[in-house]
């Protein structure tokens, strides 16, 4: 667990970069909204400070269904918000070969199957070796992507089509960890703005086949790693005994 460089419930205002481990489902602004009822409930216990005053915020939007590092900004450190957003990231994907989704992961379900007979792991570590460097990356459809006001999903949603630009990304790191067909593990350093579901559609197409996320885990933002992070509970205790 982190230790946090907090003497006194003072330094949350002035400004503290908390990485918080997102539990499955929540949203980053589950998060946020968590840590700044707990931290806000404290302030205005010790210094009658009110929480419409207390300033929180998170630096990189996580997925309702990807788990790990969110690196929630209190106080002054909000300003450091699109610096650390800047930073490259890292993350663990389990993705599953053979089968699509319209999301590119389990938040829909399955629309087709795809053979996997020619697949192997060496023509797997090609194929992500393929993916490093610099790309034009087109974002999921059942994304947050903004499109004339309204989210990308909402459109998916409804099923209506949309056309999205594709952004210029980054992969810095392709790493194969496990190999099970169908299953496979990869770690992925890459840059702001990479949608890791895309990837691994992408990955899919490549391998004449198809492919989709059944797990996200974030590991790393710049200097900041998940091994060093606070659950939602042990920020409770830490607050509690602060």
């Amino acid at each position: 667990m982190l230790k946090l460089e907090v003497n006194s419930v003072e330094d949350f205002q002035t400004g503290v970069v908390l990485p918080i481990n997102k539990p499955y489902e929540w949203t980053s602004f589950d998060v946020v909204k968590k840590v700044k009822n707990q931290i806000g409930k404290k302030l205005r216990q010790t210094l009658n400070i009110r929480l419409k005053n207390f300033k929180v915020g998170h630096a990189g939007t996580l997925d309702p269904l990807a788990e790990g590092l969110v690196l929630v900004c209190t106080g002054k450190a909000t300003k450091k918000i699109n610096d650390l957003m800047a930073d490259e990231k890292e993350y663990v994907a389990t993705i599953e070969v053979g089968r699509t989704t319209p999301s590119y992961d389990l938040e829909t379900e399955y629309d087709q199957s795809f053979p996997t007979e020619h697949i192997n792991e060496e023509l797997i570590k090609n194929i992500l070796e393929s993916f490093i460097g610099e790309q034009d990356q087109v974002p999921p459809v059942y994304s947050a992507k903004n499109i004339n006001g309204k989210r990308a999903y909402d459109y998916a949603r409804k099923g209506e089509e949309v056309e999205l630009k594709a952004n210029k990304i980054s992969i810095y790191e392709l790493e194969l960890l496990e190999y099970q067909l169908p299953i496979i593990k990869i770690r992925i350093v890459c840059s702001k703005g990479t949608y890791i579901r895309s990837l691994a559609h992408d990955i899919g197409r490549k391998l004449e086949s198809g492919a989709h996320l059944v797990k996200l885990i974030r590991t790393r933002i710049g200097s900041y790693m998940l091994d060093s992070s606070l659950t939602i509970e042990e920020l409770e205790k830490f607050l509690a005994n602060l």
